[in-house]
């Protein structure tokens, strides 16, 4: 299966750079993979496809402000630093842009909010082959507890306003329930929704387990392999409670009566993860690297609701595989459906419409 495989034509005016007025005021293509119809609807139409009993599983992770405006100690040139992977306290490997001329020794220092150069520094110790620095933060703070007032949202590369950040990207690139910070990208698949939505889903009897998958670079860095089955993924850290565990195996119990609706992709390689491990879902955590594309069986995904993604991306390879379970009919399935949300001019990627697959 080649990467080239997975494009389409999208006209760059349908690319949001802001999000709806209102987080659940964005449309929903739903796709019956049953029937093969498509069905347009509005996101809060989205409760008329559950029913009692079901249970929807959303990501929790909180989005770190984890791009810093920063400067080199000696030269003093700009530079941009984007936070990827923590391995320690203050010990992170990260993007520089430009990072050519970063080499270890180098130091870096950071600039606040409003571009005032701070006393927080940071010493690059190594890079990686793909061109990463791994850098440490050299205050007795976590680092983290210091984002707050150097740290700005680190929106997509493909949100390319005039004006720059907006004020309101600080709530608006973060689910509503978002509560472990670790993420350096949304989950944006739960970005649709609102408290009161939340709440009248709950009460019509649909059971919300949360799991959390500290979303990394990994989940949308590019194929850069022709052949699919060559692409690697990075890890990404996960964590199931107890109780988020026995509500989707007391779903998946009743053998199709209660279906399990994973909200993103980031929810459903959680789910799939552990079940692939464990032949179940059971609580814990650790580390995903799971990738999927067609065929792939599902073991614990009924319902799967999502954004639309970038051609040649992982996230359009693994819900082709959920539009075919165990088959290859899925990639043609998911163009012709990204082709009509062309046609009927919806708002695709990170600030945009959703797609629920049933």
């Amino acid at each position: 299966m080649r990467t080239s495989d997975y494009t389409y034509h999208l006209p760059p005016e349908l690319i949001a750079q802001h999000p709806a007025v209102k987080r659940d005021a964005s449309r929903l293509l739903v796709f019956d993979r049953g029937t093969g119809a498509l069905q347009h609807e509005y996101f809060p139409f989205l409760l008329n496809y559950l029913r009692a009993g079901d249970v929807l599983v959303v990501n929790n992770s909180k989005v770190l402000p984890a791009r810093l405006r920063a400067e080199k100690e000696k030269t003093k040139g700009a530079v941009e630093v984007l936070l990827v992977k923590e391995l320690s306290k203050n010990d992170w490997w990260v993007m520089v842009r430009p990072g050519k001329r970063i080499r270890a020794g180098s130091r870096i220092r950071f600039k606040d909010l409003q571009q005032r150069v701070t006393e927080i520094e940071c010493e690059v110790s190594e890079k990686s082959p793909e061109g990463h620095a791994r850098v440490k933060f050299l205050c007795e703070a976590d680092i983290k507890e210091r984002l707050g007032t150097i740290g700005e949202v680190p929106l997509p590369p493909y949100i390319t306003r005039a004006q720059g950040p907006e004020a309101n990207d600080v709530t608006r690139y973060q689910t509503v329930y978002a509560q472990p910070s670790g993420s350096v990208a949304a989950p944006t698949a739960g970005l649709h929704f609102t408290p009161e939505l939340l709440q009248n889903i709950r009460e019509s009897g649909v059971r919300i387990a949360e799991v959390t998958l500290h979303v990394g670079l990994g989940t949308f860095a590019p194929v850069k392999v022709e052949n699919v089955e060559e692409h690697r993924m990075h890890a990404e850290r996960y964590e199931v409670s107890e109780h988020a565990a026995a509500l989707i195996h007391q779903a998946k119990e009743t053998r199709g009566r209660h279906r399990v609706f994973c909200v993103g992709t980031t929810s459903l390689r959680v789910v799939e993860s552990v079940a692939a491990e464990h032949g179940r879902m059971v609580a814990g955590r650790g580390t995903t690297q799971i990738f999927i594309y067609p065929p792939f069986n599902f073991k614990v995904a009924d319902a799967l609701l999502t954004n639309f993604h970038l051609p040649e991306s992982t996230l359009l390879m693994l819900v082709s595989a959920f539009a075919s379970p165990g088959k290859l009919e899925g990639r043609e399935l998911i163009l012709n459906a990204y082709n009509a949300a062309v046609r009927e001019r919806y708002r695709f990627f990170s600030f945009g419409d959703a797609m629920l697959i049933l």
